[in-house]
């Protein structure tokens, strides 16, 4: 796989501190939730990057309802697509199981726990091959810790692997264009697509 171009200094790394410090802010069940909420959102706006935009107000392809409303659904598109790697989506998928086990249990749940930290064990090995995760950590050490206490070992992992995730997600968005197919369908036959219309 090709390094990506994203330096220390890159749109990656600008946008990572931010999220790790607000993540920071979340504990238990909240962290999770939140976390795979940004995830998922990080996500839509990659497959939206790569899409003719909707002339609807709003995009009615991810509501809940609809065929990329599931956080699975827009994972496996975004792999086949080969927007992410198989890594990546083995990461993504580790998140959705995590966040449907927090939101489905009547306890008080923990990322310590077995159960979860397993889940994620072979994730953060992958993840911290990924240059921010060093610095990233080194400024979560450097927080003074919060009314909830020291930053806990198993969230400061989760909250690495978010951070890395929305961060990446967002930048590879950033450099997407809308795909033009080299044909387009109509009831007039086959052709060219029209010229996409210009952003403002």
């Amino acid at each position: 796989m090709t390094p990506s171009p994203l330096s220390a200094d890159g749109a990656a790394a600008k946008a990572a501190g931010t999220i790790a410090l607000q993540m920071l802010e979340e504990r238990g069940r909240g962290a999770v939730l939140v976390g795979v909420a940004r995830v998922d959102t990080a996500l839509e706006h990659l497959l939206q990057s790569l899409m003719t935009p909707s002339s609807a107000k709003g995009d009615g392809l991810f509501r809940p309802e609809r065929p990329l409303g599931s956080l699975g659904a827009k994972v496996a598109l975004a792999h086949r697509l080969g927007l992410i790697d198989a890594g990546i989506e083995r990461a993504l998928n580790g998140l959705r199981k995590l966040r449907n086990a927090f939101a489905h249990s009547a306890e008080s749940a923990s990322l310590a726990d077995p159960a979860h930290s397993s889940r994620l064990a072979e994730v953060y090995a992958e993840a911290r091959s990924n240059p921010l995760w060093v610095p990233l950590e080194s400024v979560l050490a450097a927080q003074p810790p919060s009314a909830h206490g020291p930053l806990d070992p198993a969230l400061r992992d989760y909250i690495l692997l978010i951070t890395i995730l929305v961060a990446f997600l967002e930048a590879t968005a950033q450099q997407l264009t809308p795909f033009q197919p080299p044909v387009v369908m109509g009831f007039g036959g086959i052709g060219r697509p029209a010229d996409p219309p210009q952003q403002g």
